[in-house]
């Protein structure tokens, strides 16, 4: 992100930055987005996206935790006021968020949750492809948001989505030069690239309040993959114009996501491994016995 170079653009002044939160979008059909993931804790709601039989990927700030055993997580849904034989609930086992999101900037607004047992893939329950560490996402690249947040008519119970197209970073921040200057005032460690943005320049199609955590996707050239780009994380309002969304640019996450998924994997495998041996001399009996005092090892990501 550059911060020169925005005179042009005309901009206001108003400095409301609501969480982000879909906005001139239409229904979607059930199975068409199957890595989307919707959870409520105690006292809120948010989206997230399957990315593989256990975890899921959502926004730091949906979520915290003293949430762990009080969210609920549904996958397979399209309708939430409609009981479905594709829909699949489960709690948690762990909550990770970055350790450096920053709650004033929104940065690094992004965690991981863990599902409290594995899942079985289905035609309505699939994990979405993240972007790679060096993805590029240019300027006008159309993208995709879901989410069960906020509408034009107002609340929805059925998952909606609605297209949108990158705004390259140099836009954006002339979009929000205020904003970001504000924020490197403050803290110069900032890094801008962090973040990723979509919308019309006229406006009138966004994610909006309860997609906030969501997948924004982009389909990979020639093929019908398609790539989670972003998390949703923030903007101002809602669908206006040239104020596109704010979203977590999920590649620049990429070593960190490994790193704690990797890291759960091996600790389980230590505790297998470890486990046997401290025990080992205080067991009586024989092998039989011993193998019937430890369950299986556990399933491996």
């Amino acid at each position: 992100f550059g911060i020169s170079g925005c005179q042009s653009q005309g901009l206001g002044k108003q400095h409301v930055y609501e969480g982000s939160r879909i906005i001139g979008g239409q229904d979607a059909q059930p199975g068409a987005w199957p890595w989307q993931v919707y959870f409520t804790t105690n006292d809120s709601s948010c989206g997230g996206s399957l990315i593989n039989d256990q975890w899921v990927l959502t926004a730091a700030h949906c979520i915290n935790r003293d949430d762990l055993y009080h969210t609920d997580v549904h996958l397979g849904v399209t309708q939430l006021d409609v009981s479905s034989p594709n829909k699949l609930t489960r709690k948690l086992s762990e909550i990770i968020c970055h350790p450096d999101y920053h709650s004033f900037t929104s940065e690094n607004d992004i965690c991981l949750l863990k599902l409290s047992a594995p899942i079985n893939f289905t035609n309505y329950i699939q994990p979405v492809c993240l972007a790679s560490e060096n993805s590029t996402f240019h300027d006008g690249v159309t993208s995709l948001v879901t989410g069960f947040g906020v509408t034009d008519s107002g609340h929805t119970s059925t998952l909606q989505e609605v297209e949108v197209p990158i705004v390259g970073n140099n836009r954006c921040t002339c979009y929000y030069q205020d904003l970001f200057n504000m924020y490197l005032l403050f803290f110069e460690d900032l890094d801008t690239n962090n973040y990723l943005c979509a919308g019309l320049q006229q406006g009138g199609k966004d994610s909006c309040q309860g997609d906030s955590g969501g997948p924004l996707v982009v389909q990979n050239q020639n093929s019908s993959i398609w790539v989670q780009a972003g998390v949703v994380s923030f903007g101002e309002g809602c669908a206006k114009p040239m104020k596109p969304g704010i979203y977590t640019r999920v590649s620049k996450y990429q070593r960190w996501i490994k790193m704690e998924m990797g890291f759960f994997v091996m600790i389980l495998a230590l505790m297998v491994w470890f486990f046997p041996l401290l025990l080992a001399p205080c067991l009586i009996g024989s092998a039989a016995d011993y193998r019937r005092s430890f369950p299986p090892g556990p399933s491996t990501i």
